[in-house]
């Protein structure tokens, strides 16, 4: 057995996220990468522009490694930026862009990592003052958590645009059953929530 290395693992766990996030993409149009399939609005684009963003703030400003020129970053990235415009595209942000961005991001992020490792302090700005200052361990732990949280959002979504599923392409994570075999199960499932509901 090989020595353990925690950051390593977490290291390659973030990277499966991202990876499994990107893959929701692939093969959608513009309309559909982009539209809301949520009452707050979540789509597919928004969750990755959002991630880029989490992690250029994260792994850049908060360990004094900003990525972003500082008279120059996107309006959405700013601390007074519009609410919630890290979770959208608009029109003019090309789908290459943020993609792009949130590749930049993972080098950055990685970089950040290798240069500093696990004990390093920082600081994150948007924090409030008195637990403001942090690790670069207690950081990883929280971004890896919040990708994997973004998706599995992203699988839902993508399930509800054209009943894709699966973590990545070849690793679907569920029993193997065809449409009829899925649709049985949703009404057994179905069956069983008003059955439950009815005996309350």
């Amino acid at each position: 057995m090989s020595e353990p290395n925690a950051q390593a693992d977490l290291l390659r766990y973030l990277q499966e996220a991202r990876d499994a996030l990107l893959w929701k993409l692939e093969g959608l149009s513009e309309y559909d990468v982009r539209r809301p399939l949520t009452p707050t609005g979540t789509n597919l684009l928004g969750l990755v522009k959002h991630l880029a963003r989490v992690e250029l703030g994260y792994f850049g400003d908060t360990f004094g490694r900003p990525f972003f020129d500082k008279e120059r970053p996107p309006a959405w990235y700013v601390d007074d930026a519009e609410a919630n415009s890290d979770m959208w595209a608009a029109p003019d942000e090309t789908r290459e862009e943020i993609v792009g961005l949130y590749r930049q991001a993972w080098e950055h992020t990685d970089a950040t990592v290798a240069a500093l490792g696990p004990d390093a302090i920082g600081h994150v700005p948007w924090w409030p003052e008195e637990r403001r200052e942090t690790t670069l361990h207690h950081i990883l732990v929280r971004v890896l958590a919040d990708t994997q949280r973004h998706a599995g959002q992203a699988d839902i979504v993508r399930e509800l645009i054209d009943g894709s599923v699966g973590a990545l392409p070849g690793k679907a994570s569920l029993p193997p059953g065809d449409r009829e075999w899925w649709q049985a199960h949703r009404d057994r499932v179905e069956r069983a929530a008003r059955e439950a509901d009815a005996a309350d």
